[in-house]
């Protein structure tokens, strides 16, 4: 019962959350429609509820798993400061990962950046106020697998990984070659900070 629920038990670490539940961004008034449009448009959503200050907007089973605030005041994001780095959103195939990549095309959205981490191969995107979107789609079949791989020597010497052309990709499977081999990271060597591409330095 909840009465006998121990609020004073020893632990040597905090109770973990269940799951991320969502995320808030805010922006400027005069970009708030901007804003909304774009992440209905990008995440394929809808408002669960909405006005001309507040959007709650939901894709799945969560009322919502992105907020976005108009908030008087707010002035423009500089890209340079600490803070939010990026939201990260999970895609269930390579397949679908590239699909979605080319439907956000059709709708103007366009890749700031393509990769290959290792774990993951990653599209990265930019909301109107620069805001950094990742939408991915894992390497491996488990999660003991890409930590694996993560604690590698390959994955020491190159925390980022290896550009790709989405296009490329899609040429790929459409002449056989499987979702394991592509999804496969290329060896490109050493890579540093100083390889990442103006638009994740915060160049826009």
């Amino acid at each position: 019962m909840a009465k006998d629920f121990d609020f004073d038990q020893k632990s040597a670490k905090v109770v973990s959350p269940i799951r991320l539940a969502h995320v808030v961004l805010r922006t400027t008034p005069d970009k708030f429609k901007i804003m909304t449009d774009f992440y209905k448009t990008f995440l394929g959503g809808e408002a669960s509820y909405e006005n001309e200050f507040l959007s709650f907007i939901t894709y799945d089973e969560e009322h919502h798993r992105l907020a976005i605030g108009a908030i008087p005041g707010t002035g423009p994001k500089n890209q340079r400061t600490c803070g939010l780095e990026h939201i990260a959103f999970a895609h269930s195939s390579l397949n679908e990962l590239l699909l979605a990549y080319r439907q956000r095309k059709a709708a103007g959205i366009d890749p700031s950046w393509c990769i290959n981490h290792g774990p993951t191969t990653s599209i990265y995107y930019h909301d109107p106020d620069g805001n950094m979107l990742e939408t991915q789609v894992d390497a491996f079949e488990t999660p003991e697998e890409a930590t694996d791989f993560m604690m590698s020597k390959a994955f020491q010497e190159n925390p980022f990984g290896a550009d790709f052309d989405p296009e490329e990709h899609i040429g790929r499977i459409k002449k056989g070659e499987s979702a394991k081999s592509i999804l496969k990271r290329p060896d490109v060597g050493h890579r540093g900070p100083e390889s990442l591409p103006a638009a994740v330095l915060g160049g826009l």
